[in-house]
């Protein structure tokens, strides 16, 4: 029984951890996520790193932009002010600084 328990936690983990494809959306109405772009890293939800390849994109901040919507796991919009935004981000320079900074807004990078 430990064992069948054991794999079904690995099966889950494993199909749970989706691409994160973004299509940027040019109104605030075509979003699944409105996003702000912090300053200081501290301020941020979520640390992003923009991927070349969509096989990179593995984990929560490691983020491919698609060419079409049809392609994208999450529509984001860029909010011009930090209360409009369901998350804060702040762009990272190398992909192992990527990832959740606040676990309360996990649920929101659930591709």
């Amino acid at each position: 029984m430990k064992k069948i328990l054991f794999i079904s936690a690995l099966l889950l983990f494993f199909t749970a951890s989706k691409s994160q494809k973004i299509y940027k959306v040019n109104y605030e109405s075509q979003a699944d996520l409105k996003v702000y772009i912090v300053k200081y890293e501290s301020q941020a939800d979520l640390k992003v790193y923009y991927v070349k390849y969509e096989s990179q994109a593995t984990k929560p901040g490691l983020w491919f932009p698609v060419k079409y919507e049809s392609q994208a796991d999450k529509n984001v919009y860029f909010v011009k002010y930090e209360s409009q935004a369901d998350l804060k981000i702040y762009i990272v320079n190398y992909e192992s600084q990527a990832g959740c900074r606040n676990v309360s807004k996990r649920y929101l990078l659930d591709f």
